[in-house]
């Protein structure tokens, strides 16, 4: 049910008990947020939060459904009850129009069985600060303090160029500042930047600090290099840089630029998507404007007892997915869907060995040649 405020407080204390911490995005984002809990003889079991917020696919703002903070009570864990919660969270969300749902969850196995996959690894980095210090050197380069509105609008620039991050709302970059405490430092031009970069400092005994970068965002390579020295220039307070999980895009540009390769990386838990709606995904996501393809598809469906014949038509920017009976010539189960429709197979190899199936390569390489932009998630929730 809806949490007003006596029950939204009880899934407040809950949260501390279940996650060992206070959880505070449930106050912080009570006026954008969908709560819904689970409550037995008056008393919260179970809660979580829902965000309806689009993310970029295709360069085009798909509507989804974010989860975060769900929690069940420890003493009622075992009886399926977390499967419950996120069905009913996504039934509110999807009356309001979410057709995928993204979550970052440490139970991946569990959610997997429940429909979500992971399009792509994520990792975090840490690199000694002298190493990057040498790899990278300042030039003329403005830097300026703080966050302005044309900063804003270049990380929405170049968020559509990937397949996952968030189109963030008006409210969306208040709420992380003054949750992480960041710095932000602008590149370039002030009327138009080339670069946005975000992070946290927390000081370290005995001395020194600690500095996390949590935004990363840069239009070339040479601001690129202009963001890494400047995050060495700290080098006498914080001996080391580290990336926070999936802060950095997915290309080499620390690695290939170091002279000694001694960079730190850490595996953490993925992003997860599921697709709610199979042919509105389609409909709303975006797609190369010069492609022509038609192609069959089996689809599992949502239940995973069944499944459904579709021909996905691509042309001049356009997506459509419509019921056929034609024999498919690819077969993709709900999880497999999902890992193509951000991005995550970039080879016939690659999806195969995912276990995707196909009558030949060449129909395998067609439905992978329809995605153009590469996953990543480098929004936190």
């Amino acid at each position: 049910m809806a949490a007003d405020d006596e029950l939204r407080q009880q899934y407040d204390t809950l949260a501390t008990r279940s996650y060992g911490h206070p959880v505070g995005d449930i106050t912080r984002l009570r006026p954008h947020a969908d709560i819904r809990v689970a409550v037995r003889d008056g008393r919260v079991i179970a809660g979580g939060l829902g965000l309806l917020v689009p993310q970029f696919f295709g360069g085009a703002p798909v509507p989804s459904a974010l989860l975060s903070a769900g929690c069940v009570a420890p003493e009622e864990r075992g009886a399926r009850l977390s499967a419950d919660m996120l069905a009913e969270r996504l039934r509110h969300l999807r009356a309001q129009g979410a057709v995928i749902s993204t979550l970052w969850t440490t139970s991946g196995g569990y959610v997997r069985r429940l429909g979500w996959e992971s399009p792509i690894p994520v990792f975090a980095w840490s690199i000694a600060t002298d190493d990057l210090k040498r790899a990278f050197t300042r030039s003329s380069m403005p830097i300026e303090y703080g966050r302005t509105a044309e900063a804003d609008a270049l990380q929405r620039r170049l968020a559509r160029q990937w397949n996952g991050p968030v189109e963030r709302p008006h409210w969306w970059p208040s709420w992380i500042d003054g949750k992480q405490q960041l710095t932000t430092y602008r590149f370039g031009p002030a009327q138009s930047p080339t670069g946005l970069l975000s992070f946290t400092m927390k000081r370290r005994e005995p001395h020194g600090m600690q500095l996390t970068v949590h935004d990363f965002w840069a239009a070339d390579a040479p601001t690129v290099a202009e963001m890494m020295a400047f995050l060495a220039s700290h080098h006498t307070r914080a001996p080391s840089i580290h990336f926070r999980r999936s802060a950095l895009p997915p290309y080499p540009a620390l690695l290939h630029a170091l002279h000694r390769y001694r960079p730190t990386a850490e595996a953490w838990h993925p992003w997860m998507l599921r697709i709610l709606d199979v042919v509105e995904a389609v409909r709303l996501r975006g797609w190369p404007q010069e492609l022509s393809t038609t192609l069959p598809l089996e689809i599992e469906s949502e239940d995973g007892q069944t499944w459904e014949r579709y021909v996905l038509e691509v042309k001049a920017g356009d997506g459509q997915l419509t019921k056929a009976h034609a024999p498919a010539e690819v077969q993709l189960t709900r999880r497999q869907l999902a890992v193509w429709y951000a991005g995550g197979y970039r080879t016939a190899a690659a999806a195969r060995l995912a276990g995707v199936t196909a009558k030949t390569d060449t129909a395998l390489s067609r439905l992978i040649g329809t995605i153009q932009h590469e996953p990543w998630l480098p929004d936190h929730f």
